[in-house]
This record gives C-alpha cells, sequence and structure tokens, in this order.
C-alpha cells in the first residue's frame, strides 16, 4: 500500500493566539490571522509493507531540508495506529521538504498535513478531510510548533484566519489577488516555542485589530504593510532585516516578516520580481526562494 501527498508551505503575516492550559480540546485552540501559502512545501510519500523481525512499526526519513525531531510525525502517525489492526504493518515514511525548516514557513504543519492525507489514502480510512486536518492540527498544537499554519494550509491561497481552531472549527477567508510572486530571503530560524512564552500579550493586543483591518481592505499590500508594523511592534527585526527592509522601502517595493524566523517576504506584481531579487541576492548568507500562491491547499497527489 502506498500513496503520496502534498502540502504547502504557509507564511503568517501577522495573528492573535488562542492559547488555554486548561483548554482539553486541542482543536479548538490555534490562532487568528493572516498569511499565504506557496507553491514550495512538504511531500510525503507513504509505503506500508507487512511487518517482518523490525522492533519498531515505522521509519521516518527526509530528504531536502531537515526537520530537527519527527514527534509531529509520529503524533500524526499514532493518531491513525488507533483507527484499526495495524499493529502487523510496517509504515515507511518519507517527507521531502522544500522550504527550510524553523524560518516561518510552516515546514511542521506541512509535514503534519501531508502525512496525515497519505496515511489516509493508503490505508484506506475513508476519513473526512476536516476530520484529517485535525488530526494534524492537534499534532501541531500538542507538540508545541504552531498554531495556525495546518488551518491556513488546509485551504492555501492568501487568506484570513476569522476563528481559530483545527478545519471544520477554524475559518478561514481566502482572498482573490491578481496573479503575483512571492519572493523571500531566510536568514535564520526563531524557537517558536520560546518566543510564544515571551511575548503573547504583545502580539495579541494588536494582532486581533490587524484582522478586523485586513477585512475591510483585502488588500495584500496592506497586508505586508500590518505584518511590518506588526514585526516592529513585537520587536523582531534584526539589524540585517533592517537594512534589507529599508532598501526595499526605498525603491518602493512593500515586504512584510514571516512568523517566527529571520524571513522578509515581498508579494509583488510579476515584472517587480527582478527588481526583489537583485536587493537579495546582495545578502550571500541568506536562502532565497522565488514562488507564487498555492490555492489548492492540501492534498492526495495522484502517484
Amino acid at each position: 500500500m502506498e500513496a503520496m501527498a502534498f502540502c504547502p508551505a504557509h507564511v503568517t503575516g501577522f495573528f492573535k493566539a488562542y492559547l488555554d492550559n486548561n483548554q482539553k480540546f486541542s482543536e479548538k485552540l490555534g490562532s487568528m490571522g493572516a498569511g499565504f501559502s506557496i507553491k514550495e512545501g512538504v511531500t510525503t510519500s507513504v509505503r506500508i509493507t507487512p511487518k517482518t523481525s523490525q522492533k519498531s512499526g515505522f521509519k521516518i526519513s527526509a530528504q531536502g531540508y531537515q526537520p530537527d525531531k519527527t514527534n509531529v510525525s509520529e503524533f500524526v502517525l499514532n493518531e491513525f495506529l488507533k483507527l484499526g489492526n495495524f499493529e502487523e504493518l510496517f509504515f515507511d515514511i518519507t517527507h521531502k521538504i522544500s522550504v527550510p525548516v524553523g524560518y516561518g514557513l510552516g515546514s511542521s504543519s506541512a509535514v503534519a498535513l501531508s502525512l496525515a492525507f497519505a496515511l489516509d489514502k493508503a490505508l484506506q480510512t475513508k476519513l473526512q478531510q476536516k476530520v484529517i486536518g485535525k488530526i494534524a492540527h492537534n499534532a501541531e498544537v500538542n507538540c508545541k510548533t504552531g498554531l495556525g499554519d495546518v488551518l491556513a494550509s488546509y485551504f492555501g491561497g492568501f487568506e484570513i484566519r476569522v476563528k481559530p481552531g483545527a478545519p471544520g472549527i477554524g475559518k478561514v477567508e481566502k482572498i482573490k489577488t491578481e496573479p503575483i510572486s512571492i519572493v523571500m530571503i531566510c536568514f535564520s530560524p526563531i524557537s517558536t516555542n520560546n518566543f510564544l512564552k515571551e511575548k503573547l500579550s504583545q502580539i495579541n493586543g494588536l494582532g486581533g485589530k490587524m484582522v478586523n483591518k485586513l477585512l475591510e481592505s483585502k488588500d495584500y499590500e496592506h497586508f505586508q504593510d500590518m505584518s511590518l508594523e506588526f514585526a516592529k511592534y513585537v520587536d523582531v527585526i534584526t539589524p540585517r532585516m533592517r537594512t534589507i527592509i529599508e532598501e526595499l522601502t526605498c525603491n518602493k517595493i512593500k515586504c512584510g516578516v514571516a512568523f517566527f524566523g529571520e524571513t522578509i517576504f515581498s508579494m509583488i506584481p510579476k515584472e517587480k520580481e527582478s527588481d526583489v531579487l537583485k536587493i537579495f541576492k546582495k545578502y550571500t548568507d541568506g536562502i532565497i526562494i522565488k514562488s507564487e500562491l498555492d490555492d489548492l491547499g492540501a492534498r492526495v497527489l495522484n502517484n
């Protein structure tokens, strides 16, 4: 039994976190906010064979960029193992990760969601899509690797998360745009867990107001302005980020900051793509990603 699924990487420009240590149901936790999914992300393949002499019932490996842990994948797999009599099966799981891990690109949610879709297909569990999404969301929340990326990348596109929670509970309003390019430069990772602990009250005060403002304008340039304001307010802009932002601004190019990572993105008309790349390429210590919006969201691939 084999299956393959893809989940786009997702960038959050600003958000309001909904965390409650007394909340027993992690599918109700998450975030409101806004962001976008890109055509790069995680492709996960699952190959299931009869178990032989292996002590473990699974193997998890990665191609491309490497995750620092496999706990999100193991959480998702264990949830599926509860759905049937699968003890005599061996699961060979491979994540092909095309975005750097820990830079604010939602790689852990893409790992969780692509694996959940692939397992549902391979095991023929035939779960509702929102149930598949809920398993991935719960993996993210319980492993403390994210809050709203699963909901966003489940739907894809440029979106506003208007209600927190897992797919089926949380709600998203997708915003249509003309064809645009998305260019990013990534310098270093930031620990999501540590950041949330330190800055939560600051984040929530401004993030909630910004959701309402973007619902009125529904404009990707306005979104970038708010993302930059948000990043300045919660004080995540490093000196080298500030230098790049100033140069982009001088050239009348809008940009925003990905949460959480030392990552700058620019959503621009396609004719301005080369202008952004010219500036980014001056910084040889950064990883440059050139992409477009992925409007389809997470899905099974016909392999």
